[in-house]
């Protein structure tokens, strides 16, 4: 049995030219902090990849801060600006769909004293740019909304927000880690202070990540040590992975509207075909304001993880959706903001398509998952008796 990958999302397949730039430097030494020859090649070759990024987010390449993972990029992110500028006030604001990177950091700071807002969303998941407005005082140091949810795909008016935000003395972050290399971002025509992304989104390897700091915008290091990234995140450089970032950036940049294109395409008739055979269906999310490889359901009558499952066993990989606790079997805080009952959040998925997919992974889909849905709500009803 063909295994198809419908979750590009949490494992998109390395691009063939990350692989090729991170093959070139499998038998090399060099540390991009050393004077000689390999180290001075080294750095060359992180600052390329640097160039790349910067590139692929309309960034400058000094405002390119290499991380190991959009968690930590958006803990530097949150944490860093609000040291560095205090002055500013104690107040922070984020949406009630933000990642867990975001949403437990500022719950820490809460329990250290700093004030934090939570936006609540529309049905669709869209953060209202009066709900901002209102939400803004005189004291507001920080306002962090995602670009796009990874989990009903999504996508927020950035532009707007942060015009709000920078209008209020605000600074201004976003998540973007689901969206880079997916859509078009330009740092400058958002306005954005702050941008959080990662390699894996657009076919870099794990372990590599960024931070975009506004150039002259302060920001405090989360780690202290030999002063790599210009002081601002100690540590060396994962030369590997950056170089795998580098080439999946400029990759990403030349592709960008045509993979979009084709996995819209895609999508929409995976989720046509969806509704058209499978009843008691949900389609989460924004459909004229999403992700373009996207889709999340909710099917009734039946478990998301044993959903997962029974996809898998039949060949087919796709996200939990509702990201449950096993146990608990509880809906995400992502499908809770939005609205959604404990029994309306049952059967959540994410799907997500990538270069890879194709109309046969498409049809093997459609004819595969009536069977386990149908296998699966027998089960349920059986055992509710």
């Amino acid at each position: 049995m063909t295994r198809i990958n419908f979750d590009h999302a949490n494992a998109t397949p390395l691009a063939p030219e990350a692989k090729q730039a991170m093959g070139d430097w499998l038998e090399r030494a060099g540390n991009p902090s050393s004077l000689h020859t390999a180290g001075r090649e080294a750095k060359q070759a992180v600052d390329t990849a640097r160039g790349h990024v910067a590139r692929l987010i309309g960034a400058q390449a000094d405002e390119i801060y290499f991380t190991s993972c959009g968690t930590e990029s958006n803990n530097w992110a949150i944490k860093g600006l609000l040291a560095a500028n205090r002055r500013k006030g104690n107040h922070v604001v984020v949406s009630t769909i933000e990642h867990p990177s975001v949403l437990l950091t500022v719950r820490r700071l809460e329990k250290e004293g700093w004030n934090v807002s939570y936006l609540p969303v529309t049905r669709e998941g869209v953060v209202e740019p009066d709900q901002l407005k209102q939400a803004l005082t005189p004291s507001t140091a920080l306002v962090s909304i995602m670009h796009a949810n990874g989990e009903i795909g999504t996508l927020e008016p950035i532009a707007q927000l942060a015009r709000i935000a920078k209008d209020a003395g605000a600074l201004f972050h976003t998540d973007a880690v689901a969206s880079t290399g997916l859509v078009p971002i330009d740092v400058r025509a958002f306005g954005v202070d702050a941008l959080s992304l990662a390699a894996n989104t657009f076919g870099g390897p794990f372990g590599a990540a960024a931070l975009y700091v506004r150039e002259g915008l302060r920001i405090l290091p989360l780690f202290e040590g030999g002063g790599q990234e210009t002081g601002a995140r100690s540590g060396s450089e994962a030369l590997l992975p950056i170089v795998g970032m580098g080439a999946a950036a400029e990759a990403a940049s030349r592709a960008m509207s045509q993979r979009a294109a084709t996995t819209q395409r895609l999508r929409d008739r995976l989720k046509a075909g969806i509704i058209e055979r499978v009843a008691g269906v949900r389609v989460n999310g924004s459909w004229d304001a999403r992700l373009p490889q996207h889709v999340h359901v909710c099917l009734d009558g039946i478990g998301s993880e044993s959903l997962l499952l029974g996809l898998d066993q039949a060949g087919i990989a796709v996200g939990l959706g509702s990201a449950c606790n096993s146990k608990a079997m509880r809906p995400s805080h992502v499908l809770t903001a939005i609205g959604l009952s404990d029994d309306e959040a049952s059967g959540a998925m994410v799907l997500t398509l990538g270069p890879s997919t194709t109309d046969a992974d498409v049809d093997a889909m459609l004819e595969r998952l009536p069977a386990v849905v149908e296998r699966l709500r027998h089960v349920t009803a059986a055992t509710a008796r």
